[in-house]
């Protein structure tokens, strides 16, 4: 027994390089066949370098633009969140009392939640923008404190961001975006200059830097001044102010929305089983679902490209089939000196898969070239293959092969060796 024993991993060592060498010379008969009939496989792999070409052009563009938008939107910061006066869906048209969210609310949330870092009021408006003899109409005007370029990393590139005593003092100073200069036909030199928003005179203490759009939403045609300021133009929304949180890192943003939950609920009075009168909208939460979108994206336009590996397949199994026929005396000569029908079928198989895989790699080759010259585009946005696209076509390609090349190699292995002889 022992004996036994010992001598079995040596026999397993045998058997796995037998195996190998059978794999071996499958593959090498594969790429034999493919070689003798060299137009027939080049317009047989045809479907499959087109499907594998379109798969791995289309995932890396989808991939490239979910990066861009992923980038940008973590550029905005991902630590704080966004809390507005809220009226749930089901309480509207019952009588519920007006809701409010006020700047004594926000003092409060400032002072008694300790898992934030940083806050400040947002009041937004639009209004009529004019410098010179220029006007732009409905310019978006935010209201906020100095923290506010902080929190949503939007600071300045030339001049100053309004500080701590404009705001205490409700200053008529504000701070413009790269796109207003655009439209005001005018450059850095409005610096220390006045322009007319709405009714009021402000004086111009910087330009912040270009944000760029998300979703077509120009994030650089704004102007930011002191909250305090928006309120003395706006009054009508002291009670209506919504704010920016920003919790002391992403490790404290659940219980940083905990802590605000709670003391809002507290000074609004709102009893147990009650719904909040404000809604809570937290950044990282954003990013998660669009991430989660992206992914469902490129996987159903990654299947929708997959579905012409059928038309390939297809192909490959129609060709198998002849080749079938063209090497049956092939087949019946090696099943008369011993040839299993595991053996047969193994060959065929390997070759429908030896032939689906190098259209598959013909496929990532174009969709490399494809890819990079997109990328040429001067308004395209950073793109390269990933290396699980690539992946994903040559298993596809590969998976295509077994597939199809089941029919033909199992009708190859079932032949009778006397009846194949005897085929003309």
């Amino acid at each position: 027994m022992i004996g036994r024993i010992l001598r079995f991993p040596g026999r397993l060592v045998r058997a796995s390089t037998s195996t190998l060498l059978r794999t071996g010379q499958n593959v090498l008969t594969a790429f034999v066949q493919i070689w003798a009939n060299k137009g027939r496989s080049v317009l047989t792999t045809l479907g499959i370098v087109i499907a594998v070409t379109s798969i791995i052009t289309v995932v890396s563009l989808v991939d490239g633009f979910g990066q861009y938008l992923t980038k940008m939107l973590r550029g905005y910061g991902t630590q704080y969140m966004i809390v507005n006066p809220y009226v749930p869906p089901a309480m509207r048209g019952r009588g519920m009392r007006r809701v409010t969210l006020n700047i004594r609310d926000i003092e409060a949330v400032r002072t008694e939640c300790t898992d934030l870092r940083r806050i400040t009021p947002f009041v937004f408006a639009q209004a009529e923008v004019a410098y010179a003899s220029e006007t732009a109409e409905d310019i978006p005007i935010r209201g906020v404190t100095e923290h506010y370029q902080t929190i949503r990393n939007f600071f300045v590139d030339a001049g100053r961001f309004f500080g701590p005593v404009d705001v205490d003092n409700g200053a008529y100073v504000c701070v413009l975006g790269r796109s207003l200069l655009q439209l005001l036909e005018c450059d850095e030199s409005i610096i220390g200059d006045y322009v007319q928003i709405g009714d009021a005179r402000f004086l111009v203490l910087g330009l912040l830097q270009s944000k760029g759009s998300v979703f077509g939403d120009d994030q650089d045609k704004t102007v930011m001044i002191p909250y305090t300021t928006s309120l003395k133009l706006w009054p009508e929304r002291r009670d209506q102010v919504p704010f920016l949180a920003e919790a002391i890192d992403e490790d404290h943003i659940g219980s940083a929305e905990a802590q605000i939950n709670r003391v809002l609920r507290e000074r609004h009075t709102i009893q147990a089983g009650q719904p909040d009168d404000f809604r809570i909208d937290r950044q990282d939460q954003e990013l998660k679902q669009f991430d989660k979108v992206r992914n469902i994206a490129t996987g159903v336009l990654a299947g929708i490209v997959s579905i012409s590996l059928l038309v390939g397949g297809i192909g490959i199994m129609n060709v198998m089939l002849v080749s079938v026929t063209e090497r049956t005396r092939e087949i019946g000569l090696r099943k008369s000196v011993g040839g299993r029908r595991r053996d047969i079928l193994t060959q065929f198989l390997t070759e429908a898969v030896v032939l689906c895989t190098f259209g598959g790699a013909i496929g990532v080759g174009f969709g490399y070239v494809l890819t990079n010259l997109a990328a040429l585009h001067p308004q395209m946005v950073e793109v390269q293959v990933s290396s699980w696209s690539v992946v994903l076509g040559i298993g596809f390609s590969a998976g295509t092969g077994v597939v199809f090349g089941l029919v033909p190699a199992f009708k190859a292995a079932i032949l009778h060796p006397i009846d194949a002889l005897r085929h003309e």
